[in-house]
């Protein structure tokens, strides 16, 4: 068995999953998979060792899935273009809302891409809102925005789930 083979069949699960996080979908994610594979692939020799090789792929991946979403003309919009008011995180309650992992991988799958985008990042893959703002090219300010309504509108959607239960 080739050695493409084996990092393909090491990887495909994990990076499948980043992907549909991001695009909420499950062919996109299968597109933007390949893609990254293929990148990765033909750009082996400047992997150059300084993070593990699914650190690297996996962000070959999240620049695929948000290039995809850019594609769409998924717009991040800057709060302080007087579009939003920002919303204070304290003001966002979350009493009464059942947290499960299948109950918040579902009702993120269900968000708007530019909300998924932002909360796939911080929630799922543990970047920070300064990588996600350089990964999105945008501000800071417009990550926070995004990561906040996005917030809020993920609660929403769980106190419905737990309402209609």
């Amino acid at each position: 068995m080739s050695a493409y083979r084996l990092l393909y069949e090491r990887y495909e699960k994990a990076m499948f999953n980043t992907a549909l996080r991001i695009t909420g979908n499950r062919v996109d994610a299968e597109d933007v998979l390949q893609d990254a594979f293929i990148d990765a692939f033909s750009q082996l020799r400047s992997f150059e060792g300084r993070s593990t090789f699914g650190a690297w792929l996996r962000q070959i991946v999240v620049y695929k899935s948000i290039g995809l979403l850019k594609k769409r003309k998924v717009s991040f919009i800057d709060p302080t273009s007087g579009q939003w008011d920002l919303i204070p995180e304290e003001t966002i309650d979350e009493t009464g809302v059942e947290y499960t992992v299948a109950g918040i991988k579902a009702a993120i799958a269900d968000l708007p891409d530019g909300y998924r985008a932002v909360l796939s990042l911080y929630l799922l893959e543990g970047y920070d809102q300064e990588e996600i703002a350089e990964i999105l090219k945008v501000s800071h300010s417009t990550v926070r925005s995004q990561y906040l309504r996005g917030k809020q509108k993920l609660l929403q959607k769980l106190k419905k789930v737990k309402t209609h239960e």
